[in-house]
């Protein structure tokens, strides 16, 4: 009895035997993993070496030194390279010939959306939000010890580490992002407008205490 193939559909587009397995690799294959590593090692190396100083370095100003270093490279490597390669996102600044400054947040659209890997989004967001909250854990620590170099030091990794993520939320968010800023800055000033002229009307008030002068002229 002879045989023959016949396929089910005149476009079959299904996969050929063992291709699934390749298939299923590439999508668990992070796409730029050599990247990942760097995005982690930079993310976590300042806040190792600030926890365990006295361990492997004497002396705060070469810790101080070494970790602004670190956490200098953190910020320029998140800003510039890993959420442009990770997630698809891009946060920059630039003034004009008139001398105003502008900022700028970008974020692919449609088809490319689907070049982000989800694993290396989720590594990129991780450490992103999870690196700052650690550094904020960290602040009462100095603040209630009175150690107040190491203070220093946590605020400015705050600063960079909040920067980074404030940017890149805003390109995450976009509209709404502009939206919830714009509400948040005209509640919060419509709050000091309030309490200024409450302030004002309370001090310019003639005081009600004690008895009217009997000799009036």
């Amino acid at each position: 009895m002879a045989s023959a193939t016949v396929p089910l559909l005149d476009d079959d587009d299904t996969l050929a035997f063992g291709e699934e397995d390749d298939q299923i690799a590439t999508k668990n294959k992070l796409r730029h993993p050599y990247v990942t590593v760097f995005h982690l090692v930079f993310r976590f190396s300042a806040l190792f070496l600030y926890v365990f100083s006295t361990v492997f370095i004497d002396g705060f100003i070469t810790t101080f030194v070494i970790i602004v270093l670190l956490l200098s490279m953190d910020f320029w490597t998140v800003k510039n390279i890993t959420g442009r390669l990770m997630v698809g996102l891009r946060w920059w600044n630039y003034v004009d010939d008139e001398g105003t400054s502008h900022w700028v947040f970008e974020s692919r659209k449609g088809d490319q959306q689907n070049r982000i890997h989800p694993s290396e989004a989720g590594i990129f967001w991780t450490a992103l939000i999870g690196v700052p909250v650690l550094w904020l854990l960290l602040f009462p620590i100095a603040l209630f010890t009175f150690k107040f170099k190491w203070l220093l030091l946590v605020c400015i990794a705050l600063a960079l580490n909040g920067a980074n993520l404030y940017g890149y939320t805003k390109c995450k968010l976009g509209s709404s992002g502009s939206s919830f800023s714009s509400f948040t800055s005209d509640l919060f000033r419509r709050q000091v407008i309030q309490n200024m002229s409450s302030f004002v009307t309370r001090t310019s008030q003639p005081p009600t205490t004690g008895s009217p002068p009997t000799n009036v002229v």
